[in-house]
């Protein structure tokens, strides 16, 4: 079944190219979770639900009836926007041997990778769903002014000092508010060196910011498969809507859930 109704569209194999890469293009510049979150998937459009594991209480029974503990099955989010051809722009461009103008489409992908990062790092309350910064069970620090002294580059060592504490290893990221982002760029005096750089070569160079995080908020995690992943079902691509008043309508989607599987591996600023 072709549940993007691509085949039967007016439109031709060449433009849906197009708006493919239009799509991708613009949703790369944005997407920041995909960046250090590790990908389980893409596992197909048809996958509603999958299970979700704490692992401090993953377990089997061995009774007469047997069940996992700490295993629970969450349903899959569909996100989605929508965008527009107008059929006069597409005449004009065919007319004129001119490209379409695709920046609808550059739109809708940004919007929705604006929707999946919000997902990944706050959740839905509405849905049921948590994020890296509201997850129940999470690390949390108050964070210190990082506008002063070498505050920026203590706060990140005490939150890698806990992971070794509680014996998480592997690749660590940090992603942090434009506002914190700005405040990481002070040079301190007598080193030449900004306190970026100084958490950068800490992290070795997986330091992110995202619009999504508002105020001064930052998060760090240990990005391990065994710690957290990203489930895939389908991931962004684009269908055909329909033809009103002889525009084109189309719907960008993808279906996603994060999957925070050691509580102790995400660190929350604030």
């Amino acid at each position: 079944m072709d549940f993007l109704s691509r085949e039967g569209s007016p439109i031709s194999a060449e433009l849906w190219e197009k708006i493919d890469e239009a799509v991708v293009s613009a949703a790369k510049k944005i997407l920041t979770g995909r960046r250090f979150i590790s990908i389980y998937g893409p596992l197909g459009a048809g996958i509603q639900a999958i299970n979700v594991d704490n692992i401090s209480e993953l377990d089997e029974t061995e009774e007469n009836i047997s069940v996992i503990r700490g295993r629970t099955y969450r349903h899959i989010p569909l996100i989605n926007e929508d965008f527009s051809l107008l059929w006069r722009d597409l005449e004009f461009s065919e007319q004129m041997g001119l490209p379409v103008d695709l920046s609808s489409a550059s739109r809708a992908a940004t919007q929705c990778a604006l929707r999946e990062d919000k997902l990944i790092f706050y959740g839905n309350d509405e849905l049921g769903y948590k994020g890296l910064l509201t997850e129940d069970g999470i690390v949390k620090f108050p964070i210190s002014n990082w506008s002063e002294g070498e505050n920026p580059f203590k706060d990140i060592s005490i939150g890698l000092a806990k992971f070794i504490e509680n014996g998480i290893v592997g690749r660590k990221a940090l992603v942090v508010s434009p506002n914190l982002f700005v405040q990481l760029q002070r040079i301190q005096p007598g080193t030449g060196t900004t306190e970026y750089d100084r958490i950068n070569k800490l992290l070795d160079g997986n330091i992110f910011s995202t619009p999504v995080l508002k105020d001064d908020k930052a998060v760090l995690v240990c990005s391990e498969p065994q710690n957290i992943d990203l489930v895939i079902g389908q991931d962004m691509i684009t269908s055909y809507l329909e033809t009103k008043n002889l525009n084109h309508y189309f719907r960008i989607m993808e279906t996603i859930l994060l999957r925070i599987k050691n509580k102790k591996a995400v660190i929350v600023f604030d």
